[in-house]
């Protein structure tokens, strides 16, 4: 990885007129090509993600960057794994503490933009999902990746149709259930983008194996997102019991092309979901769901909180043997 250094050359009268220039004036590209020259060994995202977190002001940016910190480029090594330093570092703000008056923190995205989040403390602030970077241990993690490989290859691509027409996913899958009373309920009670589910498993040894981790972890991120985001106590709808996995939807990306995108209302208001991510590092896209009538030149008289650019892409860079939690906010108000 390419490190931040706290040496930089000393900018050009020109460049040092031109970001103090007025920022409103200025495109975002403008902005990050001052930004590159006086930063050239900073990458355009991380410029960019910086860029956001100080709502476009240039001085700003440039006082962030000037912290004594380490800094990790989030482009891709040989491993496949990125890394990010957190946004904590450039003064975005958040708490720990406890608070039944917490809200949520001011929204980085930009609409039109995509925002990359690696830090799983800025994850967590910023959308409605935590991530417990290598959650098993390494052997463990591995051998799983190995089993469910081999059970892919007779893995299926779903059928469903879209208006008048079929369409075929983009990616391989298959749901796996804990016991074959399960398995003949679930076969024909599970529906999945509007068609019933054929080729369903019982779980097999090393997703038996790690069952109970992932339900002590998904309940530990539990409690502590009620603790920190919801004033102490469960959400409206939400399942007043402990979270229990009853069911494994194991999706399958043979290469960057192949990819899946649903909302899963259906398994109730509120659901809890764990995902765990094996082998390649993959990005999984949120953005906040704007009304259906929204009209932005009536933001004025929306409330006082809301942000136009909630409707901006947010992207979770998710590596090998990490687990994501989707809260019970995610799936009513992200896609």
């Amino acid at each position: 990885m390419d490190a931040f250094v706290t040496r930089k050359r000393k900018p050009s009268p020109d460049l040092a007129n031109a970001s103090q220039n007025d920022d409103s004036e200025q495109s975002t590209e403008i902005k990050l090509a001052i930004l590159s020259s006086l930063y050239p060994k900073v990458d355009q995202e991380t410029l960019l993600d910086v860029l956001l977190a100080h709502d476009g002001d240039v001085e700003a940016t440039r006082q962030a960057l000037k912290a004594p910190c380490l800094l990790q480029t989030p482009k891709a090594n040989r491993s496949g794994l990125s890394s990010q330093t957190s946004l904590r570092a450039f003064a975005v703000t958040s708490s720990n503490n406890a608070s039944p008056d917490f809200k949520r923190p001011k929204v980085l995205s930009r609409k039109g933009q995509t925002l990359h989040l690696y830090d799983p403390k800025d994850i967590s602030e910023h959308t409605p999902c935590s991530v417990i970077l290598n959650f098993l241990p390494a052997e463990e993690a591995n051998a799983l990746l190995l089993e469910l490989l081999e059970e892919a290859k007779t893995f299926q691509r779903a059928t469903f149709k879209l208006f008048d027409n079929v369409v075929t996913s983009p990616h391989t899958s298959c749901l796996y259930i804990g016991s074959q009373k399960e398995l003949q309920e679930q076969k024909h009670e599970y529906v999945y983008n509007g068609e019933k589910m054929t080729d369903v498993r019982t779980l097999t040894p090393h997703l038996e194996r790690v069952r109970a981790r992932v339900q002590e972890a998904v309940n530990r991120e539990i409690r502590e997102r009620i603790r920190t985001h919801y004033g102490g106590k469960k959400l409206k709808y939400q399942a007043p019991g402990p979270w229990i996995p009853n069911a494994a939807f194991v999706n399958c990306y043979n290469g960057p092309q192949e990819n899946h995108s649903d909302q899963l209302t259906y398994l109730g208001p509120r659901a809890v979901i764990g995902s765990l991510s094996l082998g390649v590092t993959r990005e999984f896209r949120v953005r906040r769901i704007l009304p259906p009538n929204f009209d932005s030149s009536n933001i004025a008289s929306l409330s006082s909180d809301f942000d136009p650019d909630m409707a901006g892409q947010i992207s979770i860079h998710l590596p090998h043997n990490s687990l994501l939690v989707m809260h019970a906010d995610m799936q009513e108000g992200e896609a």
